[in-house]
């Protein structure tokens, strides 16, 4: 065989293979919409940070002699009715809600992921105790669930985190149990099985990286959710405790000025919506470029 047909049977080298994840960031990037969902959670983690940089007031501090003012250049968002800035009410809230999609979402990932992988891999009685134990709290509307769990719990930001992991457990769940039956019958799992794997080595090497993709967006627009959840326990006030500032609580304490001091209102709700909706277009935009049916 001659040299040149030698060169033409030569496989082609890694370089001229196209980069995956640069592939994925280009197709992200081209999501417009999906850009904007990010800049503005971004955004929002930025105020949370900075908050106590960008506040021109503090936001526990009271002065009734300048309660519902309504928005000037003194106070941009207007005050409440003990004389407090709302501005930085709403960026010391911005923490609360963003830590409380974190945690709750960090407690819903991995409870629901473990339950999840225990229900797909080993399957039997064991799938079945889990899957009727998701169908019980999928039983429920999420919030009501929620507020029965922090019957038992208690008030407070802490029990809140508890109380929204909980809720969230069957969503990962059923998503990791469904990836996870489609996963293990693969030839690269029976591959692997074959030539003496053990059970942990199997799930952490050839099956949990292959059921990260859907968790990802799970996990964005399950943030949303969480938020949304948090500050309708504020509203209840079942969530941060007063002085301290978040949206919901806000929002609870602006409705009685409703008709004089509408603002009250209105700054927190739109703080809400605004990182709600960045969550929702981030995640929707990370769905697009991870499912595989979606890329041409």
């Amino acid at each position: 065989m001659s040299s040149v047909e030698l060169q033409t049977t030569q496989p082609e080298s890694l370089e001229d293979k196209p980069d995956e994840s640069q592939y994925l960031l280009r197709r992200f990037f081209r999501n417009k919409m999906a850009v904007l969902g990010l800049f503005v959670f971004l955004f929002m983690i930025l105020i949370a940070i900075f908050a106590p940089l960008l506040a021109p007031y503090d936001h526990l501090q009271t002065d009734l002699s300048v309660s519902l003012q309504t928005p000037s250049s003194a106070h941009w968002f207007g005050t409440d009715e003990f004389g407090r800035d709302i501005l930085s009410r709403i960026l010391f809230g911005a923490r609360v809600s963003l830590m409380v999609g974190v945690i709750a979402v960090g407690i819903s990932f991995s409870l629901g992921t473990t339950l999840g992988l225990i229900a797909g891999y080993i399957g039997g009685v064991w799938d079945d105790v889990i899957m009727r134990f998701t169908d019980i709290l999928l039983a429920f509307p999420s919030i009501l669930l929620a507020i029965a769990i922090m019957t038992g719990l208690g008030r407070g930001v802490g029990n809140a985190m508890i109380a929204i992991g909980i809720v969230g457990i069957p969503v990962y769940a059923r998503i990791v149990r469904g990836q996870v039956l489609a996963v293990r019958s693969q030839e690269y799992v029976e591959a692997a099985k074959s030539i003496g794997a053990g059970s942990v080595r199997q799930i952490l090497r050839h099956i949990l990286p292959n059921v990260v993709a859907p968790l990802i967006v799970q996990i964005s627009l399950g943030m949303s959710t969480a938020i949304l959840e948090a500050a309708s326990l504020g509203f209840l006030g079942l969530g941060v405790q007063p002085p301290q500032a978040e949206w919901g609580d806000m929002i609870a304490h602006g409705r009685r000025f409703i008709n004089n001091a509408a603002y009250m209102i209105y700054f927190p709700g739109i703080a809400i919506s605004l990182t709600v909706l960045g969550l929702n277009l981030f995640g929707d935009g990370l769905r697009d470029i991870l499912d595989p049916r979606l890329k041409k």
